[in-house]
């Protein structure tokens, strides 16, 4: 296909398709003419995934390009491509130095510790977690760090289900996609349940009737 069927396949402006190969977002078509080029399935389905990435994940373009560099590269371990994509996720803030600070990360390093999670305190979701926690006990929420074994629990269940999905996959490519696509999209999918979730349970303990329609 041609870059314009291309475009109106995947409703990415032609413009921006043309930006995402000049980045290396996305490879070149081949080349049938000077100035005319053929696109395939794998073009659609990339360009999709950028898509997705983009809209759905909220990841940056610098932040896509740094992932799918991962994804195309054949020597890199599956564990190192979910490495890569997580460490994109989450916002980035500055770091405070105060005694909720410290307090924070201590606590994140005893979870962490607790429950034999293979990783660091230095992780960056580790580090923005101490600072979600730091923030609630700036305003008086300290006591949230009582309920992190049981967030821990649904974590580890979700976090099951998402490689779960992954393995499942029998193509080397559909693997590593995959990884990305339960990490980045699968954040986004969990997160708007746990705010169905939070709506289904306020109205059930707070609410009087069916409707819940004031929460948000």
């Amino acid at each position: 296909m041609r870059i314009g069927e291309l475009s109106r396949r995947t409703g990415v402006p032609v413009p921006t398709i043309k930006y995402y190969v000049r980045e290396g977002l996305l490879s070149q078509g081949e080349l049938t003419s000077p100035n005319q080029a053929h696109y395939g399935e794998e073009h659609e389905r990339r360009l999709r995934l950028i898509r997705a990435l983009l809209e759905v994940g909220g990841l940056k373009v610098a932040a896509i390009a740094e992932v799918l560099g991962a994804v195309d590269d054949p020597g890199r371990p599956l564990h190192k491509v979910l490495g890569t994509t997580a460490s994109r996720l989450g916002a980035q803030g500055e770091v405070e130095d105060d005694a909720e600070a410290a307090a924070a990360h201590a606590a994140v390093e005893e979870l962490i510790a607790r429950r034999g999670w293979r990783t660091h305190d230095s992780n960056a979701a580790a580090d923005e977690l101490a600072r979600a926690l730091a923030a609630m006990s700036r305003i008086g929420h300290g006591a949230f760090t009582e309920l992190l074994d049981e967030y821990a629990d649904a974590a580890e269940l979700v976090a099951r289900a998402d490689l779960g999905y992954v393995d499942r996959r029998v193509a080397v490519e559909d693997l590593v996609e995959s990884v990305v696509v339960g990490t980045v999209l699968g954040e986004a999918v969990f997160n708007a349940m746990r705010r169905l979730a939070h709506v289904d349970a306020s109205a059930r303990l707070y609410g009087g009737g069916g409707g819940a329609e004031g929460c948000a």
